[in-house]
């Protein structure tokens, strides 16, 4: 009987190497990389990128460029040979080419204002909680300023304790002048 298990345990084991492999789903492992059929990008680095170049949009240096740029495009398509013109007069080519050029810069402008707002918000939010923080902090102070100040008023001062000295000595004086030391009430010198 315990061959016959051992020789059942042997023939499961052999059909279980036979199976075809089936991948199994590990929960504690990453999943694979899918193909994909667009190209990668790092959005951080082309966002850093669309920054430089709105940046230089924005500069008087670029526009400095441009309309020279243009002003010798035009010259030159006016006043060169006509063999060495590449772009006669209604100008096309220049058209296309500052079309191209403004349907490129509106979206890199947009994405930079994008991502200027989105670091804004997170200013503003680090700004609000900073805010917050302070508040608490000061309405802190403020509450134990108060105490400080209330526990101050239960406080022996200089004047206050001045004043009842002052007081102490005038009943003092007016009491020597009710009882006089000759009568002998109150004296502290023992009798003989």
């Amino acid at each position: 009987m315990a061959a016959e298990r051992g020789h059942e345990r042997e023939r499961e084991r052999e059909r279980e190497r036979d199976r075809p492999m089936v991948a199994r789903i590990r929960l504690d492992l990453p999943r694979e990389r899918r193909a994909r059929f667009l190209p990668e990008y790092d959005p951080e680095a082309f966002g850093r990128m669309s920054e430089r170049i709105a940046r230089f949009l924005g500069t008087g240096r670029f526009l400095v460029w441009m309309t020279l740029t243009i002003i010798v495009w035009v010259m030159w398509n006016i006043f060169a040979p006509a063999s060495l013109k590449f772009d006669e007069y209604p100008f096309i080519f220049l058209t296309l080419a500052l079309s191209l050029q403004a349907s490129y810069a509106a979206p890199l402008i947009l994405l930079a204002q994008n991502r200027q707002d989105d670091r804004d918000r997170v200013n503003l939010e680090q700004d609000r909680k900073q805010n917050e923080r302070s508040i608490a902090d000061t309405e802190y102070l403020t509450r134990e300023i108060a105490a400080l100040r209330m526990g101050l008023g239960e406080v022996a001062t200089r004047d206050w304790i001045r004043s009842e000295l002052q007081d102490l000595i005038k009943e003092l004086e007016e009491r020597r002048d009710l009882f006089p030391s000759g009568e002998g009430h109150g004296s502290d010198v023992p009798d003989r």
